[in-house]
């Protein structure tokens, strides 16, 4: 029995020297090059660790704002080996870096390098449009960050190289633009020496200049322009009431609304709301008018997907209305149709006066169309706008003759009423007694 005790103890003692070490490695064992044959165990693996020491580096990541370092620790295999080596065996060290939180630090690294792009953006007002070009975002590849990170860490130079891209704002400068293409333009031209009538159709016009309208939003000329009087800005100017050319606060406004109504159309602006004047207009053909008063509108709504803008304005005698907007590749263009001329009634004669008191002017039956072609110039539709009855003005005379130049003088006020170049100009119709327009 105490031989089988002593047997005991050395066998115990002999594994517990090989647990801590303290048993040494077999002779002609080369270990990544190293002779480590009969040293101690624990001699052994300083020296295959301090080797490899020498030869793992840092992980490197090569990104587009700096290289990152990164010191890990190792973990090795160099305990095992030089316990299991056999006699004369020639082995290889593994290892691998310990990265404990890797995929939140390679989280960060992308964060760093990423940038979100900033989109483009469009400014709009009554001098026009402006455009801000927005700037490119960078994406990073995490994925395959990760991906190499975990292959390389058990290789002995481990430089990862992160992977970017540019990728576009959402809204580019080229969308805006693409966006903001002139649609239409109409202009109609008016007396400039007639400065009443001329300052409340620009008026009218700077009030609109400016507008966008949304998809599907309706837009309305009482609403935007507000009413036609002194307390507004609108002066007084010659219009048509009941056949009769008087002072009204606005005059001259119609043609405002009659160009905006040729733009529109043009556009391929759905129209709501339009009335024709009681008397034809000089400025456009019959039906393409667009008379509005306190009671009577201008509406048009926009059947694009893409907001529509109106830029307006008055000068040099010519009203202009331009529409932008995403072209839809259609062609929009109107056409007027005289179907009857009806004749003015006999002249009223007044007695105690003489010469031309109000000009005849015959009335029209009309009616207007919006032809739509498409690109190649095929007709689409041909749609009508309105039908039309505009009433013959009948005219006034006096009973006295003509006086000869110089023999009388007009009575005063007669002259701002007759013969006037403007008078195809101002047919303006005022609504119920007592509202301006």
């Amino acid at each position: 029995m105490q031989i089988l005790s002593v047997a005991a103890a050395f066998l115990f003692l002999g594994n517990a020297a090989l647990c801590s070490g303290f048993g040494r490695v077999k002779s002609g064992v080369v270990i990544d090059g190293i002779e480590v044959g009969g040293l101690p165990y624990a001699a052994a693996e300083k020296i295959l660790r301090e080797d490899l020491a020498t030869r793992v580096l840092p992980v490197v990541i090569h990104a587009p704002k700096g290289d990152l370092f990164f010191d890990l620790p190792v973990a090795d295999d160099a305990a095992e080996l030089v316990r299991r080596a056999k006699r004369d065996e020639k082995l290889t060290l593994s290892f691998t870096r310990r990265w404990a939180d890797m995929e939140g630090t390679l989280q960060e690294v992308c964060a760093r390098n990423s940038e979100t792009a900033i989109p483009a953006e469009l400014g709009f007002s009554r001098a026009g449009f402006t455009y801000s070009p927005g700037k490119s975002g960078i994406a990073c590849d995490y994925g395959a960050l990760l991906e190499d990170a975990q292959e390389g860490l058990s290789r002995e130079r481990c430089e990862l190289s992160l992977k970017t891209r540019s990728y576009l704002p959402a809204v580019t400068e080229e969308m805006l633009r693409k966006r903001t293409r002139k649609l239409a333009s109409f202009s109609t031209a008016f007396d400039p020496q007639n400065a009443p009538r001329s300052r409340n159709i620009a008026l009218a016009a700077e009030k609109i200049s400016g507008s966008v309208i949304l998809p599907g939003e309706e837009f309305s000329f009482n609403k935007t322009v507000g009413a036609r009087t002194a307390e507004n800005g609108f002066e007084i100017a010659n219009v048509i009431y009941e056949g009769e050319f008087v002072p009204g606060v606005g005059g001259g406004v119609c043609q405002t609304s009659t160009t905006l109504f040729g733009a529109a159309l043009r556009a391929g602006l759905t129209i709501t709301e339009s009335h024709a004047h009681s008397l034809s207009v000089g400025y456009v053909p019959p039906s393409l008018d667009a008379m509005v008063s306190s009671s009577s509108d201008l509406r048009f709504l926009n059947p694009y997907a893409f907001p529509v803008y109106l830029l307006g304005g008055a000068e040099g005698g010519s009203v202009t209305f331009s529409v932008y907007g995403m072209p839809d590749g259609r062609t929009y263009r109107t056409e007027s149709v005289t179907l009857a001329r009806i004749s003015p009634p006999e002249p009223e004669i007044v007695e105690g006066e003489s010469g031309e008191l109000r000009r005849e002017k015959e009335g029209i039956k009309s009616e207007s169309y919006l032809i739509v072609t498409d690109k190649g110039g095929r007709l689409l539709s041909r749609t009508r706008i309105r039908r039309d009855c505009y009433a013959a003005v009948r005219g006034k005379r006096g009973a006295l003759p003509v006086p000869k130049a110089g023999e009388s003088v007009p009575k005063e006020g007669q002259e701002s009423l007759v013969g006037s170049e403007n008078i195809q100009n101002s047919f303006e119709k005022i609504p119920e007694a007592g509202k301006n327009d």
